[in-house]
């Protein structure tokens, strides 16, 4: 009986450990054309009016800047997350190519996310951002981008890179 206990849990850990592997380097490939050091500049107004400086919020706690689109089936599961993180610490989220500013506040709201978002209806900041992808996720503090993350992500996987860049 104990052995079986302990041949499931190897085979859970190794399990767990290729699955690792498999997302760390989906990661890597989705994001070879994102800029790794310095933050590009994303400020902007948000959907309330209010001023957004990703780099400047930087210095002061990490950000997490979320690429997401409401047509995105992906990041109806990501944006609970995402959202929930936001009453702990900034997000910044961009929605491209998702409509005008009105139909991506219905949607919102229609969700109950409270995400501060600022809508690139032409996705030009997707494109200076060289987010391909949707949903990405970056980390950014003290004007660098410390982690990038595409697709999937759980709210322990967010947690985790943003209190391993406090």
């Amino acid at each position: 009986m104990k052995t079986n206990a302990l041949r499931w849990a190897k085979e859970i850990a190794l399990y767990l450990l290729l699955a690792i592997a498999i997302t760390t380097a989906v990661d890597i490939y989705r994001s070879q054309h994102v800029p790794m050091d310095i933050a590009p500049d994303l400020v902007g107004y948000d959907q309330n009016g209010e001023m957004v400086d990703v780099v400047e919020m930087s210095y002061e706690s990490p950000v997490v800047v979320y690429f997401w689109a409401t047509w995105c089936s992906v990041c109806r599961f990501v944006s609970p997350t995402v959202d929930w993180v936001s009453q702990y610490y900034p997000v910044v989220a961009v929605s491209g190519a998702s409509g005008a500013s009105a139909r991506v506040d219905a949607f919102k709201a229609a969700k109950g996310y409270q995400f501060p978002n600022i809508n690139d209806e032409n996705s030009s900041l997707f494109r200076q951002w060289g987010i391909t992808v949707t949903p990405t996720i970056f980390i950014v503090k003290d004007g660098t981008i410390q982690s990038i993350t595409t697709g999937i992500t759980t709210p322990p996987g967010l947690l985790i890179r943003l209190w391993l860049n406090q």
